[in-house]
């Protein structure tokens, strides 16, 4: 070996050493090895068969993508494990792992530049040609290092802890791992279209990284993430980027779980399955400040889109009153009616909903929420007020003008993307079509009241968003559906 060569490999042995996570031969050494999970073997495979022993898992067709949580293995391991559970037996040469950044900020995807991932049950090779075409299909993806070696002093620990269960469950396979810098709905879906265009017809499987709430009281992290479920469940991942975005939900490695179902979708996977929920109170006992996990599967199998939602008739009224009520103190104060969250639980469930104030019959506002951003009696207070007094359309209604006011609630459905436009049926779909940041919205409702077919609709809806009229075509384009359950009363009824 020449001199300078020889030196050169010292230096560099120095360097990774110094890291914590060595790069010799490009391969990420284990950095979270004795502390999330053990360092030695031994006790690593009998502690990771333990959980997969434990773990009871349906018997589930087409599997496309799972979701695994991340934290310590005496926290998170017996939920992972369901995941891994559902992996064993079948023939899968190839997983894409798809973690948050804990430790880098970076405005991209980075595709491991290396050659292996190491654990100490042995060494996992990257699919280097699959990770090379990953890394150089857009902008919003490269072939990088960052995110998978040491930044700040920290080592990222949320991929590295998927592959001893990877490698229990599995035996050999060949790895992609991805660390999502941005996690952004724009750099998940496009991570997300860029893997379902490579992944066609290979035996690959997608393991998105994520735990749910940090650190709340257990009953209030178990409420908040029923939330961020149930928006899986309902496959809206729209609403579940959105939320997550503003903080109101939780889950730290939500790209990586927005990125699989929009890859899982394009592959034909539309059913989320709950495999298993818990929390840190539940496995480690302390209930004070707990973190929530779940594992997830996106399947071909059966029909996807939640439990079927509807109001009574008493709910409908209460929601009716809350927008007359929200009106009137608008109008009359100039403040937001000050109404407390009661009534049934369907009324505070987050859910989208607009409000259609008409007066003599013609419109005279309509406002709302497309996603589902508040719980819903909240949504339609604050849209009916808007309704009234911010759409730009009309002048803001009058006090003169409230004993004439017509109110037409539309609750939305969780919002699902058309993959074929032949899908669309007027009078039944609403559309939201979005391209980029720019967005339009038309109520169900619309189309037969203007006598328009569903060619007409799906360039009214372009127009409303800004677009030209034949935008829906585009391939960058996002066409979603919704139905509504729509209600109302003419003036005053009953007053």
């Amino acid at each position: 070996m020449r001199p300078r060569t020889l030196l050169r490999l010292v230096v560099l042995t120095a360097i990774c050493s110094a890291a914590g996570c060595a790069a010799v031969g490009r391969v990420r050494k284990p950095a979270v090895a004795g502390t999330f999970y053990p360092a030695d073997p031994k006790e690593l495979a009998k502690m990771v068969d333990g959980f997969l022993a434990q773990a009871k898992v349906p018997a589930i067709k087409d599997l496309v993508a799972v979701v695994s949580p991340h934290a310590g293995y005496p926290y998170s391991g017996p939920v992972a494990a369901y995941s891994y559970a559902l992996l064993k037996g079948r023939k899968i040469e190839r997983v894409v792992v798809i973690s948050p950044s804990h430790i880098d900020s970076f405005g991209f995807s980075a595709v491991f530049d290396g050659t292996a991932y190491a654990t100490p049950l042995g060494t996992v090779p990257v699919d280097r040609a699959f990770a090379a075409k990953l890394g150089a299909a857009g902008a919003l993806t490269k072939l990088s290092s960052r995110g998978h070696t040491v930044s700040g002093g920290r080592p990222e620990h949320a991929l590295e802890v998927q592959l001893p269960f990877l490698q229990r469950a599995l035996g050999q396979f060949q790895l992609v791992p991805v660390v999502m810098g941005d996690q952004s709905y724009e750099a998940s879906r496009a991570l997300g279209l860029a893997l379902a265009a490579l992944i066609q017809g290979t035996g690959t499987i997608i393991v998105a990284s994520s735990d749910l709430s940090h650190f709340h009281p257990y009953a209030a992290a178990v409420s908040l993430d029923r939330k961020t479920l149930r928006a899986i469940e309902e496959w809206d991942y729209l609403s579940l980027s959105r939320n997550l975005e503003r903080r109101v939900w939780e889950a730290c490695g939500g790209g990586p779980i927005v990125a699989a179902m929009i890859a899982s979708e394009r592959l034909g996977a539309r059913q989320a399955t709950l495999l298993k929920y818990a929390n840190s109170g539940d496995t480690a006992g302390d209930k004070s400040q707990v973190v929530g996990y779940g594992a997830m599967a996106f399947s071909k199998s059966g029909a996807s889109g939640g439990v079927q939602f509807s109001l009574t008739e008493r709910e409908q009224s209460e929601l009716l009153s809350l927008a007359r009520r929200s009106v009137e103190s608008v109008v009359n104060n100039r403040k937001l009616y000050d109404n407390k969250l009661a009534g049934s639980e369907s009324l505070t469930h987050e859910r989208g909903a607009f409000v259609t104030l008409k007066k003599k019959g013609a419109l005279r506002g309509c406002i709302g929420y497309s996603s589902a951003l508040k719980p819903l009696a909240l949504t339609v207070r604050d849209v009916a007020a808007s309704a009234a007094v911010d759409d730009t359309r009309f002048a803001p209604v009058t006090p003169p003008e409230l004993a004439e006011l017509e109110y037409e609630i539309s609750v939305l459905s969780p919002l699902r993307r058309i993959l074929d436009v032949n899908e669309i049926q007027v009078g039944r779909d609403g559309l939201v079509m979005k391209k980029g940041d720019q967005e339009g919205l038309l109520l169900p409702q619309v189309a037969p009241e203007q006598h328009w077919d569903r060619m007409k609709f799906l360039e009214q809806t372009c127009l409303k968003a800004g677009l030209a009229p034949d935008a829906w075509q585009d391939a960058d384009t996002e066409i979603f559906a919704f139905t509504a359950l729509v209600f109302g009363d003419r003036a005053n009824p009953g007053r």
